[in-house]
């Protein structure tokens, strides 16, 4: 199922930031050169199809690919217009880094740069953990959005 988030209602999350900072986390876009980095990453920690959005997420000027760095590494990351435009995800932590809002900030920081970017929506596409994207954004299901963008996708990794 399809979510919809109107991104004319989300605003910054002054806590939701101090929390960030207090655990020594930094959220911000990724750069070009990052990208072997970041993609080997998502595709060690997450999949081959998720590292390959990620990649497309590279290939926009500026990128579409947000992450979370603490102490030099990956934690997080959060991409949108990669499967299709006006599309938020994929977007993962780090098992070991869960619990402390980076997933909730990245998100947030993706969503924001949409709106900044000139969307009135984003979509999130074949939601998993949809009570965290209606408490934390305000998403809602899109009816009749099965199958999505990902019906028919080639799986050729088992």
């Amino acid at each position: 199922m399809d979510y919809l988030v109107n991104l004319s209602l989300l605003s910054p999350d002054p806590e939701l930031d101090a929390r960030i900072q207090g655990a020594a986390v930094t959220i911000r876009r990724a750069l070009a050169p990052e990208l072997e980095l970041v993609t080997r990453w998502v595709r060690q920690t997450f999949n081959a199809g998720w590292s390959s959005e990620t990649t497309v997420a590279f290939s926009r000027q500026p990128t579409s690919c947000f992450m979370a760095t603490r102490d030099g590494g990956l934690v997080g990351f959060a991409v949108y217009d990669s499967i299709a435009r006006g599309f938020f995800g994929p977007t993962g932590v780090d098992e070991a880094a869960r619990g402390a809002g980076i997933g909730h900030a990245l998100l947030l920081a993706t969503l924001l740069d949409m709106r900044v970017m000139g969307y009135g929506y984003a979509i999130i596409g074949d939601v998993g953990p949809s009570e965290f994207y209606e408490r934390t954004v305000g998403a809602t299901q899109i009816p009749d959005s099965e199958p999505g963008v990902y019906a028919g996708l080639l799986n050729t990794h088992p």
